[in-house]
């Protein structure tokens, strides 16, 4: 064709590129672009065409339209239902657009032909082998579903017309294919076809990769679907419960809820994995259930909020104890510290006192002062190690430790632990378990606890620990180092008065059914049932008391009428029956080798006489009352001393080889020991030696040396309570003691004089009439 200027119809297209010497078929639905094929047909059958920048443009421009179009010949017309007209073309020659001169009915075009740049002939020729075998290789992969003019292709022999077959064959978006009808330069227009083919094959690499791994990996799991429908019917056959994924992966989730740090997360994530692989008939696969139950039940990240408000706190405390000041403090300075922090922080109490002052209540009072929750464990008795730290998993039967446990009931990792009666611990060839306690009491080590059935660290750091013991002297060195003692003494008779009031007997009122009856047990009621019906350093005994009363009472409502009976002092043994403690009346003149002294026991202080005699015989010294060893240690100090001042004393010179000396402490079936009734046994003796008398309102307590110093003693508030009920007026105690005097109730000061000393002359000086 020749390449001047032309005028033809032209018809814009939409997403489409026709090439020279390509035969195609385009379907035409524009108005104006149906009137240009009807225009062409009616003419020489040519029609250009163009292609639009942009498809959702109506009616383009000159400047919207691709520079470069083709001429076209219209070989066949068909037309559809719609409006739509079918034809089918065949590619003359690339044109250059010069102009539109008019769009209406139809688009009219000036356009000049374009002929291909022609370059080496060799080049072009290399470039066609190249291109057919690189497009054979696409065939042979794609495999396209329509091969039309794949054929033409492969038995092309013009280099131009090969480049534009195989862009119209290729699946390349409109801008790569109008980009190659513009090149007119053969060698380039090759050299972009081979690019791009090279490229399509590169993707059909990645693609069939793609598919390989795709259909493996559905290959894989529809057999993993087929052997886990075969593993649930074999599973439903046996008559288990659950299939063992579905219960790993209900596991996980579990594991997943929890948020646990990375390095708990992967090792519990192990177990469950190894869980889920072992078959479920082996003896182990129920132990390892059981140890993954135990790590996802573990509080690990839980922690309980605090109550920080002390006024609350401190309420709370009351309401449920009467006096036990230091303690309350002590918590409320726990608190004060834990709201000004901001941090969480464990502490270790240890509460030490006789039986029934409280301690085991009072630690669940400061659970619930601080909003925690409590738990107990009871060391009493305990001689094994795996008790704390846990069993082996290997073993049988195997457990974590109490402290594990208690965590895991407490659902909380910073609950109030209470560690009851820990002087009471034992050991044997199975270990010692006090041992065992050093590190979850140690606050430097308790961060990383190890249980041997758990094996992962656990942090006991933020559990506010409470242990409590009778004796702290029972107490291994190492642990009760790692303690804070708190000591709890005796209650007085008016402490129990209050307590009973206000605590024990609205209590048993509740529990005896008696809440919708006027019971009253008057103050004095209660003080006779405290001093003749107990005999305690607690109160325990009095609430059995109580209780007792309240049961009769209940027993008379029922079988009597609805009337309550009165409690009196004229009928209280009706309802107790004779009074079981009833105190010795004080001498009340002065006697000769008879003493008060004062003893400390597991159920407070009592009053101790002490007697001594002489008779005639050899010197020997014979001291009875079922006396310890410490006792009968300070009987023979005390006759050393009185040897060694014999001339102060103003005692016979041989009176040490013609007199027998004998000491009895009364209620002999009772045990006795400790020192601190040297100066009593030493008063004695003197009076019983020199026939001076002994005042009889005065009691002592102290430790004797050979050189007659006192030296100072324990339980002193104990004694001094025993002092005042009994009616003595004086006490002395060593010196060593006067700091002890400032913590005593005000009612034992006020009641009694208590005198410090420092030697045995002070005793004998205040002592002997």
């Amino acid at each position: 064709m020749e390449t001047k200027p032309m005028t033809l119809p032209m018809v814009p297209l939409r997403g489409m590129v026709v090439f020279p010497k390509v035969v195609t078929q385009l379907d035409i639905g524009r108005t104006a672009s149906v009137q240009a094929v009807k225009a062409a047909m009616d003419g020489d059958q040519y029609l250009a065409v163009a292609t639009q920048k942009d498809e959702n443009i109506e009616t383009p421009t000159l400047s919207e339209l691709g520079q470069v179009g083709t001429i076209v010949k219209i070989n066949q017309m068909l037309r559809l239902p719609g409006g739509v007209v079918r034809i089918l073309v065949e590619g003359v020659t690339r044109i250059q657009l010069d102009a539109i001169t008019s769009t209406d009915p139809y688009y009219v075009a000036e356009v000049t032909p374009l002929n291909a740049v022609q370059d080496e002939p060799m080049e072009e020729e290399a470039y066609r082998r190249i291109l057919q075998s690189k497009f054979a290789q696409w065939v042979e992969v794609v495999k396209p579903t329509n091969d039309e003019g794949i054929d033409q292709v492969m038995n092309s022999e013009d280099a131009s017309e090969l480049a534009d077959q195989i862009a119209f064959v290729l699946p390349i978006n409109t801008k790569v294919r109008q980009s190659i009808l513009d090149e007119l330069s053969v060698s380039r227009r090759l050299n972009m076809v081979v690019g791009i083919l090279n490229t399509e094959l590169q993707i059909n690499d990645i693609e069939n990769s793609i598919n390989n791994q795709v259909r493996q990996q559905m290959e894989k799991a529809q057999k993993e679907y087929f052997l886990r429908e075969k593993i649930r019917i074999i599973h439903d056959e046996l008559g288990d419960k659950m299939d063992p994924d579905q219960e790993a992966n209900e596991l996980r989730e579990q594991l997943e809820a929890l948020g646990l740090p990375e390095e708990i997360h992967t090792r519990i994530d192990k177990e469950i994995t190894r869980y889920s692989r072992m078959p479920q008939m082996m003896p182990e696969s129920n132990i390892l259930r059981n140890y993954i139950d135990w790590l996802l039940q573990l509080p690990w990240t839980t922690l309980s909020d605090d109550r920080l408000e002390l006024k609350e706190a401190s309420d709370v405390l009351d309401g449920d104890h009467y006096g036990l000041e230091k303690i309350k403090k002590r918590i409320l300075e726990f608190l004060a510290v834990r709201k000004l922090s901001g941090k969480q922080s464990g502490s270790i109490l240890c509460l030490v006192g006789p039986p029934g002052v409280g301690k085991t209540s009072l630690a669940s009072s400061i659970a619930k002062a601080m909003n925690r929750k409590f738990i107990r464990a009871s060391l009493g008795g305990v001689r094994d190690e795996a008790e704390i730290r846990g069993h082996r998993r290997t073993y049988v039967g195997a457990l974590p430790g109490r402290m594990i446990q208690g965590l895991k009931n407490a659902g909380t990792r910073n609950p109030v632990f209470l560690l009851d009666e820990i002087d009471k611990l034992a050991s044997d060839y199975k270990g010692d378990p006090s041992s065992a306690l050093l590190e979850v009491l140690d606050p430097e080590q308790n961060s990383t606890f190890s249980d041997h059935y758990i094996e992962i660290p656990f942090d006991f750091s933020d559990v506010f620990w409470i242990t409590t013991a009778n004796v702290a002297s029972h107490i291994p060195g190492p642990l009760l180092d790692r303690m804070e003692i708190i000591e709890l003494s005796s209650y007085t008779e008016e402490e129990k008065l209050e307590i009973a009031k206000r605590y024990l007997v609205p209590k048993q009122i509740e529990k005896n059914g008696l809440g919708d009856h006027d019971v009253v047990l008057s103050d004095e009621v209660l003080q006779r049932v405290i001093s003749e019906y107990t005999k305690e350093a607690g109160v325990r005994t009095l609430e059995k008391t109580i209780a007792k009363i309240c049961r009769k009472l209940a027993y008379a409502v029922v079988t009597e009428g609805e009337t309550v009976p009165t409690v009196t002092i004229d009928n209280i043994e009706d309802y107790l029956g004779t009074p079981r403690f009833v105190e010795e009346e004080r001498e009340e003149t002065a006697q000769v080798g008879f003493v008060y002294g004062l003893a400390w026991t597991s159920v407070g202080g009592v009053v101790l006489p002490c007697e001594a005699t002489t008779m005639k015989g050899t010197g020997k010294l014979n001291l009875t009352g079922s006396l310890g060893k410490v006792m009968q240690e300070s009987g023979q100090a005390a006759m050393s001393y009185i040897r060694h001042n014999q001339e102060a004393l103003e005692l016979p010179e041989n009176f040490h080889k013609e007199l027998d000396i004998h000491v009895h402490l009364p209620e002999g079936a009772t045990p006795k020991d400790g020192p601190s009734a040297g100066i009593t046994m030493t008063l004695a003796m003197v009076s019983a030696l020199t026939g001076k008398q002994v005042r009889s309102d005065i009691a002592m307590t102290g430790e004797i040396t050979l050189r007659g110093r006192v030296l100072p003693i324990g339980g002193l508030k104990e004694k001094l309570l025993a002092a005042l009920r009994y009616g003595v007026k004086e006490v002395l105690i060593p010196e060593g003691n006067k700091k002890d005097i400032q913590e005593l109730p005000d009612i034992v000061k006020e009641g009694l004089l208590i005198t410090p000393v420092k030697t045995m002359e002070e005793v004998l000086e205040k002592a002997l009439v």
